[in-house]
């Protein structure tokens, strides 16, 4: 896990609030399971205020689902969900995409260019694999494609879509699925990258497209998305 010391984070509940989102995402607790904040003391070594403050971080960042009076449950996952968060993070990555490619200059350029290197550099059928160094990596990649000039406030929305649609990507990242049965890059992100690179509109935004929605046909295929964390290495999901 990468970026978890203590001297990484303003406060305890940041630190703890990203530990937490961790474990969830990496399937050390199930979606649509109910978080005891006793044990989640015991587990992460903290009191209850930061404990609070990051469990009401969470909910806020739809990881967790709060119930007033009730306590704390991962929040659950859908197809439904998965479909609808897809074609927001479509909507404002075309948006995004075009200004970029009519704006972008030469340190833009560079920036996509330090940013693919950076994420082709990691392998995910290695053995020394770091899922959350990749996340940090992948995200980085594609914000660089839309970091032009005045384009803050829309990759602020396509950040915040993004780490949505990272719970789901984890789903295929999981270290207990069998290297078959995770993701693959199958140089979607080079093609991307050159297509923007050569400044084609309409080429980038078909490849984005079907970037995402190769997420949503792989889960599909599941049996649910439950399971896919608890399938033993010889069954086969797609």
């Amino acid at each position: 896990m990468v970026g978890m010391t203590k001297n990484n984070f303003a406060t305890i509940s940041d630190r703890i609030m990203c530990q937490i989102r961790h474990d969830i995402l990496c399937g050390e607790f199930e979606a649509g399971q109910k978080l005891l904040l006793s044990e989640l003391k015991e587990r992460y070594q903290v009191g209850g205020t930061p404990l609070r403050e990051a469990m009401v971080q969470l909910s806020w960042q739809k990881y967790v689902t709060m119930k007033p009076q009730k306590g704390f449950w991962v929040a659950d996952v859908s197809l439904d969900e998965l479909r609808g968060i897809l074609k927001a993070r479509l909507a404002l990555g075309h948006v995004a995409l075009k200004d970029a490619i009519k704006k972008g200059d030469e340190a833009w350029e560079l920036q996509i260019l330090t940013a693919f290197h950076k994420l082709n550099r990691l392998d995910p059928e290695s053995a020394l694999f770091d899922y959350d160094e990749w996340e940090l990596r992948h995200k980085e990649f594609h914000l660089s494609l839309v970091a032009c000039e005045g384009s803050e406030f829309i990759r602020g929305m396509i950040s915040h879509v993004y780490d949505q649609q990272e719970r789901y990507r984890h789903f295929l990242l999981n270290a207990r699925l069998s290297p078959e049965k995770q993701y693959h890059d199958n140089g979607e992100h080079e093609a991307l990258m050159k297509a923007v690179l050569a400044r084609n509109v309409e080429l980038a935004c078909q490849l984005l497209e079907e970037h995402s929605e190769r997420l949503y046909s792989l889960l599909e295929k599941a049996p649910s998305l439950k399971a896919l964390l608890n399938l033993p290495d010889d069954e086969t999901i797609w």
